[in-house]
């Protein structure tokens, strides 16, 4: 799962996703990943570097109720992004890959790709949250949306702040 993750390139996996009926994720953001991000976006978005996590029967909890929006994507539905509003901090619990219990306590980006990775073993994708009038190619997002913060994409398309979440910035 490591393999196919990196080959995508992705950040993160869930075993449902290349047709492996079990709960297992696997996730890392290496640094070459943030070459190409801004110390501004990092910052941001709460950007870290992390080395490979697995995790077998992942169970996810929020902690604290602050949400952030931000535009996200997914290896299963290439070439298309939205906004999609998701609590900032998480931690996990699970086995890792020798079967040893750990927890993982993060937020920002961590936390994103966290909660995105256990929607795969729950049944749902990022385009089931998402803002639906966000929703656009990659390639339209960069041309139209570069540059601008998410409060100003989200008064370009006409979505309410409070939808949008409190604490949403930056696009990619």
């Amino acid at each position: 799962m490591i393999t196919t993750m990196r080959e995508a390139p992705g950040v993160g996996l869930a075993a449902p996703q290349i047709g492996l009926p079990l709960r297992l994720i696997v996730l890392e953001d290496r640094e070459e990943h943030l070459a190409k991000v801004s110390d501004a976006d990092r910052q941001l978005r709460e950007r870290i570097a992390f080395e490979t996590r697995v995790f077998v029967n992942p169970v996810l909890r929020t902690i604290g109720g602050e949400r952030v929006t931000f535009f996200e994507g997914c290896l299963s539905v290439e070439g298309y992004i939205a906004l999609v509003e998701r609590y900032r901090e998480v931690t996990v619990t699970g086995l890792d890959e020798h079967g040893a219990d750990q927890t993982w306590q993060v937020r920002g980006w961590p936390a994103r790709i966290l909660q995105h990775e256990v929607d795969h073993l729950n049944g749902t994708l990022y385009i089931d949250r998402m803002r639906s009038r966000s929703f656009s190619t990659v390639a339209n997002a960069t041309k139209f949306y570069t540059g601008k913060s998410i409060a100003e994409v989200c008064q370009l398309l006409e979505i309410a702040p409070e939808i949008a979440g409190q604490h949403a910035d930056e696009t990619s």
